[in-house]
């Protein structure tokens, strides 16, 4: 499977911005994608993640200004992101999970967001 990422960039405090994540490959193979995120001097952590049944999870720090989404036709995982914090600022990772692994093991390469007036 391969991921490929898009969208980012720089956006003022309390904007909104919009990140894409397009699957490729053995698209069967996978059952979660989601988005992680590493700021500078920081471990990557989870942002948000669904799975192949619609399940979401969110992390505290972007519940209800952070949105993920799935278009299975499309094969792509999005995250609206809104209310964008100084704090938001971040290179920002999809990821999948594969059916075989119980945490996610299969990355794109990372986009970078910037908040910041």
């Amino acid at each position: 499977v391969q991921l490929q990422a898009s969208g980012g960039g720089l956006v003022q405090p309390g904007g909104s911005l919009r990140l894409s994540c397009a699957a490729s490959g053995s698209i069967f193979s996978i059952n979660a994608m989601g988005w992680f995120r590493q700021a500078p001097g920081k471990g990557r952590e989870l942002v948000a993640t669904i799975t192949n049944d619609g399940v979401t999870k969110y992390a505290d720090s972007v519940k209800g200004r952070f949105t993920i989404s799935r278009d299975k036709a499309k094969n792509t995982v999005s995250l609206k992101a809104d209310s964008l914090k100084p704090e938001d600022t971040a290179g920002y990772y999809c990821g999948a999970r594969s059916t075989s692994s119980t945490w996610y093991d299969i990355w794109g390469q990372g986009t970078l967001v910037t908040v910041s007036s």
